[in-house]
């Protein structure tokens, strides 16, 4: 800062010195370095067919707006690309080492950014060596596609508007064979690598990774891979199970497959894959159309799931809660589910304490999780000496937080599953109710 400070004071003097008038000095860019479009002082000047310069940010705006007219000439453009204009560059890099002492920065010497046509002569010859089976050749194009995508966004933008996408997972399936996985494991993990610099994946190229050969690579490396294979591995296997929710019966029926999921939300790697292992074991367990669903919850509670999930849920920020709360009103929807959780000393507090507390989704959540646990209990549990889950519910303030639910306003669905729980919970064991805090909820409005 004191060095900022003395050079301002320095570029003041010299200012002084050259005869300005007044206290302030307007440097004037001259107006051939000056973008048409933004008027600003160009970084990256380029030339169009029409022989007029413009920076590259402000043209391809232009033209990304459906404008395939010269903005300076009006006349139609008989070609899109542009041309970089070195000269000018130079030039405007000069005046800015003329004009430092007056706080002007110089332009640094912009990359020239990636084309359409060299992303589609990199895929061809990625395609090219697929079907020779040359790991190395793919290894290699694959790594300067991915390092052409970080350079910037603009090449990032070419790279998955030139079906980039299609080609790496057609590749991933070609490699996933059985007979070349063993030797193709390096290559496979550095297309999982660039694959979620594709993110949101297009259709065609699901359709590659939904195969069983590239489901079984997938669950290999979220069971068994190194830190960044299994990342991006269950993050390419959320983007299928989004675009196609039956595959999760096929996904649950590759041995390890459940068991890597949920080592992935015990010890997850980074929020993202934890919130991609919460979506899927979702789907696993909500999933009506697969036929094995009650296996595979069945075997998820044996792991453990309605622990893990409960201590997900204790401090868990909102997108990681609402997920473990879906999965967990999942669990509830099943017998074996619900007695897991009645077993559990922490599922009705901390079931309880997220009304009101998250999101409206995770109230909904939760108040549909009490509305099963209660609804189902048992008489037998019920006439237990502790009272059962209804006392529990109401020792955890549940009547309170319902009522004020309904003042403050939710959905109809969980106004009529609250409504319902007020009248079940109703003159029970009033003396055990313990009162919650109202300045808890002093920032809460209505939504009427």
């Amino acid at each position: 800062m004191m060095i900022s400070s003395w050079r301002r004071r320095r570029a003041a003097r010299r200012m002084a010195r050259v005869g300005v008038s007044g206290d302030t000095v307007e440097l004037t860019i001259p107006s051939h370095f000056r973008c048409p479009i933004s008027l600003e002082l160009m970084k990256d000047p380029v030339t169009l067919s029409t022989g007029i310069t413009y920076d590259r940010a402000s043209i391809e705006t232009w033209m990304e707006g459906g404008n395939f007219t010269c903005p300076f000439t009006n006349q139609p453009l008989q070609s899109i690309d542009s041309i970089p204009n070195h000269n000018i560059r130079k030039m405007i890099q000069d005046w800015c080492v003329e004009n430092r002492a007056y706080g002007i920065e110089r332009i640094p010497t912009p990359r020239v950014p990636a084309s359409p046509a060299q992303v589609r002569e990199i895929l061809e010859k990625m395609a090219t060596a697929t079907r020779r089976g040359d790991c190395d050749g793919c290894k290699s194009l694959v790594e300067k596609i991915k390092k052409l995508g970080k350079e910037s966004e603009r090449n990032k933008k070419c790279i998955i508007n030139n079906g980039t996408g299609n080609t790496l997972s057609s590749t991933f399936e070609a490699f996933s064979n059985p007979e070349k996985f063993e030797k193709s494991i390096e290559i496979l993990e550095e297309i999982l690598s660039a694959m979620t610099m594709m993110f949101p994946l297009q259709e065609e190229a699901i359709k590659h990774l939904k195969s069983e050969t590239s489901l079984q690579s997938l669950v290999w490396f979220v069971k068994g891979g190194d830190i960044s294979g299994r990342r991006n591995s269950v993050l390419v296997l959320k983007e299928i199970i989004s675009s196609y929710p039956e595959k999760v019966n096929e996904l649950g029926e590759i041995q390890g497959a459940l068991e890597g999921l949920f080592k992935l939300i015990k010890d997850p790697i980074c929020s993202s894959s934890k919130k991609a292992s919460l979506f899927m074991t979702y789907h696993v367990i909500a999933s009506t159309s697969s036929p094995n669903q009650e296996r595979f919850t069945k075997a998820l509670l044996q792991m453990g799931l309605v622990s893990l999930l409960l201590e997900t849920l204790v401090d868990a920020e909102r997108s990681v809660c609402e997920r473990a709360l879906g999965a967990f009103d999942g669990i509830c929807e099943t017998k074996q589910g619900r007695e897991e959780a009645y077993a559990h000393a922490l599922t009705m507090p901390v079931i309880v304490k997220k009304i009101l507390r998250v999101s409206d989704l995770a109230t909904e959540l939760s108040v549909s999780i009490v509305w099963k646990l209660v609804k189902h209990e048992s008489r037998e549990d019920e006439e237990e000496e502790d009272g059962g889950v209804k006392v529990e519910a109401l020792q955890v303030g549940a009547f309170q937080k319902l009522l004020l639910l309904l003042q403050v306003g939710c959905s109809e669905w969980t106004k009529e599953k609250a409504t319902e729980l007020l009248k079940l919970l109703n003159n029970l064991h009033r003396d055990r109710l313990e009162c919650i805090d109202s300045l808890d909820f002093k920032d809460l409005k209505r939504t009427f």
